[in-house]
C-alpha cells in the first residue's frame, strides 16, 4: 500500500490565483492588527496585575480574554505575516 498525499488527489485543494499586491497588503494588515493586538492587551494584563482595584471577579472575564487575544498576537500574527510576504506556505507538510 502506497501512501497518498495531497498532491495525488487534483482539485483536492482548489487555488485561486491572486496578484501579488493583494498578498502584500493583508499581510501588512495582519501585522498592524498583530502588534497593536500584543501592546494593548499587553497593557490590559499589566494594568490588572498592578492594579489592586481592578482585581475583581468580573474583571477576571476580561482578563481571560485579553490573555487569549495576547496569545493569539504572539502566535498567530508572525505565521500570517511571514506566509503573506512568501505568498505560499512555508512551513512544510508537517507544519
Amino acid at each position: 500500500p502506497q501512501k497518498m498525499t495531497v498532491q495525488d488527489v487534483p482539485g483536492a485543494f482548489p487555488t485561486v490565483d491572486v496578484p501579488d499586491h493583494a498578498h502584500y497588503t493583508i499581510g501588512i494588515v495582519i501585522l498592524i492588527v498583530g502588534i497593536t493586538g500584543t501592546l494593548g492587551n499587553f497593557l490590559v494584563i499589566y494594568a490588572f496585575c498592578r492594579s489592586r482595584s481592578l482585581q475583581t471577579p468580573a474583571n477576571i472575564f476580561i482578563i481571560n480574554l485579553a490573555i487569549s487575544d495576547f496569545l493569539m498576537s504572539i502566535t498567530q500574527s508572525p505565521v500570517f505575516f511571514t506566509n503573506s510576504l512568501h505568498k505560499r506556505w512555508i512551513f512544510g507538510e508537517k507544519g
